[in-house]
């Protein structure tokens, strides 16, 4: 029976839940002054070129220079796994690819792998030591969400709910990831691709700071099931979303 939250031995997250998020940016200092304005984030030294974003002096987030400025600026999310060259390999038999095999990231933080689904959308694995992902999600400035725009939403269907059946399927699931087509969204030329959703108390007032911060609109706010969002580029072209979370009654 999958847990889609923190494990109950407080290690880690369930093999399939969304557990982390980096940006890889070409200035980190600009990065911290743009995301530290608009999420409320303090920042901490992590290891080479990389800092840890903090809400609240919990670690929700990295920030890492690019290491070759021909490489684009992105936000990725990182699925957790127990073991991520296992998941690899089963990634491979349904028809995705490595792109980097499990490496050991920082001293003994885990081990992190770069791979892509069947139509080339790129997502890591996370292979925790000491660092089980995020310390704090699913509220204002934190995680909130990832979606995959894919061309065939079946084959994106058959691949990830083979991979991560209990956590997207199973009977305790709350899943943080779904899948649209990139049309409904974005041109139809668009690669198929994960944008990351960060939770903000109000999708417009979000904007406007992206807006005065030098970031621009990227698709303006729509409504889905699971909130208002809209997407954005910050000021050094890194995509990302800003979710404004539906409020729904309690019941009674």
């Amino acid at each position: 029976m999958a847990e889609n939250r923190a494990s109950a031995n407080g290690t880690g997250y369930a093999e399939g839940v969304p557990c982390w998020v980096d940006a890889q940016l070409p200035d980190v200092e600009a990065g911290k002054r743009f995301y530290g304005e608009l999420f409320g984030w303090d920042f901490e030294e992590a290891y080479d070129s990389t800092v840890w974003a903090l809400k609240d002096g919990e670690r929700v987030a990295a920030l890492a220079r690019k290491p070759d400025g021909r490489l684009p600026s992105v936000w990725t999310v990182y699925f957790a796994t127990p073991d991520a060259r296992a998941l690899g390999q089963r990634i491979r038999a349904a028809g995705g690819q490595v792109v980097i095999p499990p490496v050991p990231v920082g001293a003994g933080l885990g081990s992190a792998a770069l791979v892509t689904d069947p139509e080339g959308a790129v997502f890591a694995l996370w292979q925790p030591g000491s660092h089980p992902g995020f310390g704090k999600r699913h509220e204002p400035g934190t995680f909130g969400w990832a979606e995959l725009y894919a061309r065939d939403t079946e084959i994106a269907n058959a691949f990830y709910g083979g991979l991560f059946a209990d956590a997207l399927f199973g009977p305790e699931a709350e899943p943080d990831f779904g899948r649209a087509a990139v049309a409904e969204v974005f041109p139809e030329m668009m690669p198929p691709h994960f944008v990351v959703h960060f939770q903000v108390a109000d999708c417009e007032e979000a904007l406007g700071t992206v807006n005065r911060l030098g970031g621009r609109v990227q698709v303006p706010p729509f409504e889905t099931s699971y909130g208002k969002v809209a997407v954005v580029t910050d000021d050094q072209g890194a995509s990302f979303a800003v979710l404004e979370r539906r409020v729904t009654a309690p019941e009674v």
